[in-house]
Parts: structure tokens; sequence; C-alpha cells
């Protein structure tokens, strides 16, 4: 099925190409794209689902995932490369770990956005 079908529960097809997607949907799908070993800005998500100078939303957006989504969140940091979550609360530390996990290392709370941001361009 493709992005401009969508299945209803009983088995018809819709087109649904007419349907603009949500911020929220537009946040998802950036998000969905950062390869794991990279990271993203808060602002940097915002402006490539087009919404510039909307990184509050991103954050917004990205606290309300439901429990168990594997939308990879924890590759959204803040534009000084630190994690946004409380210091030392259970999702600081869990963010910190997933990213560890996949390669990005941390440098006196940072992480290097020269070295780990992704380039969605290249």
């Amino acid at each position: 099925m493709s992005l401009k079908t969508a299945m209803a529960h009983d088995g018809a097809v819709a087109d649904v190409s007419a349907e603009p997607l949500t911020d929220a949907e537009r946040i998802w799908q950036v998000v969905a794209r950062i390869p794991p070993g990279r990271v993203c800005s808060y602002g940097q998500v915002a402006e490539l689902a087009g919404l510039p100078r909307r990184a509050r939303l991103v954050g917004r957006i990205l606290s309300r995932l439901p429990q168990g989504s594997r939308l990879p969140w924890h590759r959204v940091v803040n534009a000084r490369g630190e994690l946004s979550l409380p210091q030392g609360s259970a999702g600081e530390l869990r963010q910190r770990s997933l990213l560890e996990t996949e390669g990005v290392c941390f440098l006196r709370g940072r992480i290097s956005l020269a070295l780990y941001r992704w380039d969605a361009e290249g």
C-alpha cells in the first residue's frame, strides 16, 4: 500500500492523497528517517518538516508519543547537543543509553553535532 492509499477496517481502499499531513505526522516522518548513530536538533527536525522556528512543537509532539512507540525519538537533542530531559531522570538515562548503543559518544554531557548531526540531504 502506498502513502496515497489507506485501508479501512472493512478492507476497502481509499485515496487519501488529498488529505494534508498534520504537523505531528510531518514531524514523525522526519524523525523516522534519522539513521542509527545520528542525531538532529529539535529545530532541525522542525525545519525539515516544513515548520521553521517550531522546535518547541517538535519537543511537545515527541513528549506525547505513546508508550512503546518505535519512533526513534531518542535521536533528537537540543541545539547544544545535549539531552533535554531532566538530568538523572529515567527518560534521560534511557535516551543516553539508546544513543550510546548506536555508537554516539558524549563528552562532558554533550554530543558533537559536527560529528553526529544527520545531514538529511547528503
